[in-house]
């Protein structure tokens, strides 16, 4: 009996044992170290350093890195530098993911900072807020990342759905356009820019005239240009990267057909215009949006909110040409280290989130100022637009430009 009792302990204990082991397994990713010691805090930013969107994520990097360069430089924030880990996700969201694990298991970071795409970001998401991190400065206007409202994720941008309306506002009311198509990357970010592209058009009674796709990572736009150019589309909104969106061009004005091309702000302005060097486009209106203002006027000059950012690029990425998605970079870095600033010495994820929500006119200088709130973690809200002008996107302060009318 004594013997039968002693092997039911022995089980019991055992059991006892492997529970606690698979509790210490399970440690709420919340209860992580946060990623800040004595002399730095740290970041993890996960984006395309190659393949097909590597441009978008190669700028925003050196954007960013350019005023936390400078920042550690002045001594950092409250006595820490920053460290900002990156790893490449090749914007594949199975990457992505696997790279936010790993900042958050193995590096032990603060936070999350500067990810770029609407898939790869999306994914992460669950993650995001089971850890409670604050991921700060996506470069996506995907509309899952505002609504429904999450405390840890800090938007500096507009939305796509902002920049769709803003566009299909001026084709309908300023150029009394009627016909509407729409081309799109066939996932996440795609799909809200369609339904982005559909709010708006109901608003006026209307809807797209076709709908044509392409396979995230591919260049075959063949089957919806051929839908799209069937519909008679005299504007066409393009939700894409770059290739495809430029492709989608090439073919057009190869067929004669020549509506207005307008893409938005994630084509990355920059890497479409090499794209169509190549390309008569003289006469052809390609216009896209942009997040954030033009940091060199069409005169040449650098812009007030931008005087910084060309300086800063220029001492630590000589030869790199400003453009709006280094700026956009930078500018997530300068709410990032205001927020630490604000956070103070006795800095958690918790005081982080609330010097960003009290950062209610934080100006960048000129027109670009942000303001956040406690149930507002969307910067900005402004929608800027461009036009392609012997190979430069230039802003366009007057669509009627568009009919041949106003200064090119």
């Amino acid at each position: 009996m004594r013997h039968r009792l002693h092997i039911a302990l022995l089980v019991l204990c055992a059991l006892v044992l492997a529970s606690c082991q698979e509790a210490e397994v399970q440690i709420p990713l919340a209860q992580v170290a946060s990623g800040v010691t004595d002399t730095e805090v740290s970041f993890g930013s996960s984006l395309p350093l190659q393949g097909h969107a590597a441009y978008l994520g190669q700028e925003t990097l050196r954007g960013a890195m350019s005023y936390i360069k400078h920042v550690n430089e002045q001594g950092g924030v409250h006595g820490r530098n920053i460290r900002v880990i990156t790893r490449d996700d090749s914007y594949d969201p199975p990457k992505c993911l696997d790279n936010t694990q790993r900042f958050l298991i193995e590096d032990k970071v603060f936070g999350l900072f500067c990810y770029v795409g609407t898939p790869t970001t999306v994914k992460t998401l669950p993650l995001v807020e089971e850890a409670q991190v604050p991921l700060l400065g996506m470069f996506t206007g995907a509309n899952a990342l505002r609504e429904p409202f999450m405390p840890y994720l800090i938007n500096v941008r507009a939305s796509y759905y902002q920049e769709t309306s803003a566009a299909v506002e001026h084709m309908v009311q300023d150029l009394k356009l009627t016909r509407i198509a729409v081309f799109y990357q066939y996932d996440a970010f795609g799909f809200d820019g369609l339904t982005g592209t559909e709010l708006a058009l109901k608003r006026f009674g209307l809807e797209p005239v076709a709908r044509g796709s392409y396979v995230r990572g591919t260049h075959d736009i063949r089957e919806g240009l051929d839908r799209i150019r069937e519909s008679g589309a005299e504007a066409v909104v393009m939700i894409g990267t770059s290739d495809p969106c430029a492709n989608f061009i090439r073919k057009s004005l190869e067929s004669e057909f020549s509506p207005i091309f307008y893409m938005v702000s994630f084509v990355g302005a920059k890497e479409l215009s090499r794209n169509l060097l190549q390309t008569e486009t003289n006469g052809v209106n390609v216009v896209m949006s942009q997040v954030v203002p033009p940091p060199i006027r069409r005169d040449g000059t650098v812009a007030e909110s931008a005087v910084e950012f060309v300086r800063l690029l220029d001492e630590h990425y000589p030869g790199e040409e400003p453009n709006f998605v280094g700026f956009e970079g930078y500018i997530n870095a300068k709410v990032l280290v205001e927020g630490l600033r604000r956070a103070g010495r006795d800095l958690t994820r918790e005081s982080f989130q609330a010097a960003i929500a009290s950062m209610t006119d934080f100006s960048l200088g000129g027109d670009v100022t942000l303001s956040f709130g406690p149930v507002d973690h969307q910067g900005m809200d402004k929608v800027y637009f461009t036009r392609l002008h012997d190979g430069r996107f230039l802003l366009l302060d007057n669509w009627a430009e568009l009919r041949g009318e106003g200064r090119p």
